[in-house]
């Protein structure tokens, strides 16, 4: 088939950066810590692959003979979000982290979302975690009609609508709004979100109708160079998104890692010579963000459990990346995205795995790629293809 893909796994970090300190992120690290709370993780699967041989996580033993190689990878752009982790991935590097806006928007900002939406006013603006500012506004947002603001760590501008208060369309043009008139130049964040949720007083509970607002990447990705060369380029999940949907020749849009994994599996049985890049986002934002190890471990033993489906598609031609985006440990009191490696394991069926250390940048994944279909770049990183 001489298919390439790669698959993202939201969040699942596998320990502090060196930088950690400066992103308030020591001692955190998903895999492990998680793994220590609910007392051993099961992923029979990725354990054959490698993942104990990377790091020590209780429960996952090293093999002798991994059957794919497996190393981690440092992120070296600014930033801890799914823009810049995947950024990277992509070949790019970001000098300058995105704004951040930890107090809340400043009033001009306020100002020009509310006059440019025609939205009588707003609640919130301040840094929170989605599942509790709705529980804490979302009665006022209700009876007002005001949507509900607020950010993170992340450089993200948040808008948050009960379905039947702001109906969806209404919403989604509101963030349309607010990044392409308001949230721009030195204003311009990574992401403008809609959260929309539904429920009753002290029920409320986001729906799987979020969607992602990204700005343009800086430069081409690996994901512009391979469509220019003409290959079919396949975005599941998130990738869309945050990639702006530049360079992408087949768009595929899913809500939940059930939904990613079948159409990952449906693409390698359909696909020849393509690129597959895939985000599964539930690790991330049912787990991570929401302080839930025992979840996490659950989402990571139902992706081990269908990831034999995967590989049996697979024949000796094809190679896969299954790697991560940043770190979101849930054993931390932070809700937060955390500064770590992410796990790189790289399968070519029939080939024995090696070690293939700490790589320099998540970059390294968007050079092999462009080796495997021999398209020339000017990307940051350098290519693992054959070190297997």
């Amino acid at each position: 088939m001489k298919n390439f893909i790669i698959i993202v796994l939201d969040g699942v970090g596998i320990g502090e950066l060196p930088d950690a300190a400066k992103y308030k992120d020591v001692g955190s690290d998903t895999l492990a810590n998680m793994a220590d709370v609910v007392g051993g993780l099961n992923l029979p699967n990725l354990e054959k692959l490698g993942l104990g041989n990377i790091h020590p996580i209780l429960g996952i033993k090293p093999q002798n003979k991994p059957h794919a190689s497996f190393g981690k990878m440092t992120e070296v752009s600014s930033g801890k979000d799914s823009t810049s982790g995947h950024w990277e991935l992509g070949g790019l590097k970001l000098e300058k982290e995105f704004p951040l806006f930890p107090n809340g928007f400043p009033k001009n900002i306020i100002d020009a979302f509310i006059k440019e939406t025609g939205v009588k006013g707003i609640l919130g603006n301040y840094a929170a975690s989605g599942t509790e500012i709705i529980q804490q506004l979302g009665d006022e947002h209700v009876h007002s009609g005001f949507p509900i603001v607020y950010t993170s760590a992340d450089s993200v501008f948040q808008i948050a609508a009960h379905e039947q208060i702001i109906p969806l369309e209404k919403l989604y043009e509101i963030c349309t709004i607010a990044r392409e008139k308001i949230l721009t130049n030195e204003n311009e964040v990574g992401r403008v979100i809609a959260r929309p949720f539904i429920g009753t007083s002290g029920n409320y509970v986001r729906t799987t109708n979020r969607r992602d607002f990204s700005i343009d990447p800086f430069s081409n990705t690996i994901l512009d160079f391979l469509k220019d060369a003409g290959i079919e380029t396949v975005a599941i999940g998130k990738i869309n998104d945050l990639f702006n949907y530049r360079g992408i020749s087949k768009k595929i849009k899913t809500k939940t890692n059930q939904e990613g994994i079948e159409k990952i599996i449906e693409s390698c049985e359909k696909e020849k010579g393509a690129f597959i890049f895939a985000n599964l986002v539930d690790f991330d934002v049912y787990f991570g963000h929401r302080n839930d190890p025992k979840g996490f471990a659950d989402a990571l033993k139902y992706f081990d459990d269908r990831l034999d489906e995967i590989l049996a598609l697979f024949d000796d031609t094809d190679r896969l990346i299954i790697t991560a985006d940043h770190g979101n440990d849930p054993t931390t009191p932070s809700t937060d995205h955390s500064r770590e490696y992410v796990p790189l394991l790289y399968y070519r069926k029939k080939q024995p795995g090696i070690n293939l250390g700490v790589r320099k940048t998540f970059a390294d994944v968007a050079q092999t790629a462009a080796h495997f279909f021999n398209v020339n770049n000017d990307l940051n990183g350098e290519s693992f293809l054959n070190e297997q």
